[in-house]
């Protein structure tokens, strides 16, 4: 008899982060000394007739609210179909951004890989087995930590010390005050100075530049410095197509785009029309593990590279089946604050900012699923409320 799912249940909970704070508008996570910032997230399990239970921790409230739309529509049904379910419930969700997809998808691949007794990169189709990772940083801030294109550098030279081959700047905003152009500059050319002839450089403003002619400005900075790539820069939020071909061809530093959208389609079609020169995909925002191979697959047809968002076993899965794509992203690290990810694994799986080994790469996972062990007992004890459970 085929495998039949018999129950999901979603935990959400909350952890806190110790000096860590908001920016002026309260959007961006900073470092801020003895300021306690807590993190919600859904521990996910899908349980089946066969005793194997598909898990993912991850997620966020609007995720969680979409899977409230759908979690029945699972319920007896093949946790193996996940294609059939992928197509279904991306057309359930057709009015809404199916950020629900991507917790749920994750699961079913899990609960495959345990059934089938394999970790997930084997099913997906190995190509590595080490990824190598750039340090990803906080946003700066105002407050003694990154707070000037100096305290940029020191951080860099600090991870190019530890083995990172590659640095990424997420700059200032959050206000008129700390949204200094001027700044921003000064920073691009602190950092290419003290470390660009030993890291892969990287710039992501996190959209807060205001306008495309800042973006321009900022971005012949990434130039002169020979920055690897130049990431959402300014306040389309990463959405305009026309926009950004049309600043890559101002520029000689490539375009990163594509994190802000959701979807295959419109994925293609922003590489279809030369908006981006590398390709952004995260298996938790676009529709899981289904969704972010697909979008890679779409990449590697045009010839483009994907970078996958974020750090976590499932982005560590798609990396590993993946030719086209060149870095890990361990985010978000900061010279005093601790990386933002939930202490939700049994063990020993890290994403903090010592986890990379002499060569500067993570492992894969080699356990069945996604080759993690969570510690349901933390995330229990973190519960902010009832265990919502479909059956």
């Amino acid at each position: 008899m085929p495998p039949r799912i018999t129950k999901i249940e979603s935990t959400e909970f909350a952890f806190p982060l110790e000096d860590v704070g908001t920016d002026g508008a309260g959007f961006n996570i900073v470092y801020d000394p003895g300021e306690t910032t807590y993190r919600k997230l859904f521990g996910l399990k899908i349980h089946t007739d066969t005793g194997i239970t598909g898990e993912y921790v991850g997620g966020n409230s609007p995720a969680a609210a979409q899977i409230n739309l759908f979690a029945d529509y699972l319920i007896g049904r093949n946790p193996l179909h996940r294609e059939r379910h992928w197509s279904e419930i991306k057309r359930a969700l057709r009015k809404y951004d199916r950020m629900g997809m991507g917790p749920i998808d994750i699961a079913l691949w899990d609960f495959a890989g345990k059934y089938h007794d394999a970790p997930l990169h084997e099913l997906l189709g190995t190509y590595r087995t080490k990824l190598p990772a750039y340090a990803s940083t906080y946003h700066g801030d105002e407050n003694g930590g990154l707070d000037s294109p100096a305290a940029f550098a020191d951080f860099a030279e600090e991870c190019l010390d530890r083995g990172y081959p590659g640095f990424k700047i997420h700059g200032w905003g959050g206000d008129d005050a700390s949204r200094d152009v001027d700044r921003e500059v000064e920073t691009v050319h602190a950092v290419g100075d003290r470390v660009g002839d030993d890291m892969d450089l990287m710039l992501d403003p996190a959209c807060e530049l205001e306008t495309f002619a800042d973006a321009l400005r900022v971005g012949r900075a990434c130039d002169e410095q020979g920055f690897y790539w130049y990431e959402d820069p300014f306040r389309d939020a990463g959405t305009s197509q026309f926009a950004h071909q049309k600043l890559g061809q101002k520029l000689s530093t490539p375009i990163l785009q594509t994190e802000h959208i959701r979807g295959l389609e419109i994925h293609t079609d922003f590489i279809a029309n030369g908006a981006t020169d590398f390709v952004r995909a995260d298996p938790e925002y676009d529709a899981g593990i289904t969704g972010a191979m697909k979008v890679a697959r779409v990449a590697e047809g045009f010839g483009l590279d994907i970078e996958y968002h974020a750090p976590g076993p499932a982005q560590r899965h798609c990396l590993a089946a993946t030719r086209n794509a060149n870095y890990y992203e361990l985010a978000l690290v900061h010279p005093d604050a601790p990386n933002p990810v939930a202490p939700v694994y049994a063990d020993g799986y890290s994403d903090y900012i010592d986890t990379i080994d002499a060569d500067g790469c993570v492992q894969v996972p080699t356990g069945p699923g996604l080759g993690v062990t969570y510690d349901w007992q933390f995330i229990k004890s973190h519960a902010t409320g009832d265990v919502h459970t479909y059956e």
